[in-house]
């Protein structure tokens, strides 16, 4: 049987794909995004994202067959406002995704009428193109408990073995006022290399133990003043089981690292 990787990937900022000067900024993080089907075993019947742009009271999954746009972001020109990518939903995922969290426990809610932000659209837009890739949503959990997260990704683990890509999407540092300073540089490359030990570790047990305690890495608290885009990694990293994680690639734009990884590469 087949067991699809799961992914943590730093998705950037805002629609850069859609901006000229952006996607210069972003050409390696495009290329890199755009070869990420060649580390999966075969195409993926749908994909499970955990964005960091979605969070409610409760776990709750997207049931639309049809998800509509959310243009979460600000400033930016006019056209990224009126972007498409119509990738269908599946509704019978999203039963399944509820489902799983129920038997492990966890409350988990539903939502017509969630759709795209761009922590899916842009990664999963250079993925698949074609938009033609089935994908359903799972939100955080606004309390932000790190150790509830990964137990979340325990929970939705077998979907692995079930030809689903699990992907979660968020940023390795998010630091809205550190963006673009010099500072901030030496802060995004030590609190990555947590990350990546605490990913790389071969023992699950301790790997999950360094994701929940990340706040006393190096600079934990500058390189992430809300964890909301830390969050989707300890999904992909509690669904990883024993597999252990390693970094894909390193992208680094406005001063700061964006690394993004994979648990399980077949």
């Amino acid at each position: 049987m087949t067991r699809f990787p799961t992914l943590f990937l730093s998705h950037g900022g805002g629609p850069w794909p859609f901006m000229e000067d952006r996607r210069v900024q972003y050409a390696k993080t495009a290329a890199e995004f755009g070869r990420l089907p060649q580390l999966l075993p075969e195409r993926p019947k749908a994909v499970l994202v955990i964005s960091g742009h979605w969070e409610a009271d409760a776990f709750t999954v997207s049931t639309s067959a049809h998800p509509p746009m959310v243009y979460d972001y600000y400033g930016f020109p006019e056209h990224t406002y009126h972007l498409k990518y119509p990738a269908p939903g599946q509704p019978e995922l999203a039963a399944e995704v509820r489902a799983l969290l129920k038997h492990a426990g966890l409350d988990c809610r539903e939502d017509p009428n969630q759709g795209f932000d761009h922590g899916t659209f842009v990664p999963l837009g250079l993925m698949y193109p074609n938009a033609d890739m089935p994908i359903v949503l799972l939100s955080l959990k606004s309390t932000y408990d790190a150790a509830e997260h990964i137990k979340v990704g325990q929970a939705i683990a077998s979907l692995r073995d079930e030809g689903i890509l699990i992907v979660g999407s968020g940023l390795t540092y998010h630091n809205m006022r550190g963006f673009g300073r010099a500072e901030s540089k030496p802060v995004s490359y030590d609190f990555e290399a947590y990350l990546n030990e605490a990913i790389g570790n071969p023992d699950p047990a301790r790997r999950n133990a360094m994701l929940v305690d990340w706040e006393s890495a190096p600079s934990a608290r500058l390189a992430h003043p809300r964890e909301d885009h830390l969050l989707p990694l300890m999904v992909a990293a509690g669904a990883a089981g024993r597999d252990v994680g390693k970094r894909v690639f390193v992208d680094e734009v406005a001063n700061v690292a964006m690394a993004s990884y994979v648990f399980g590469e077949s």
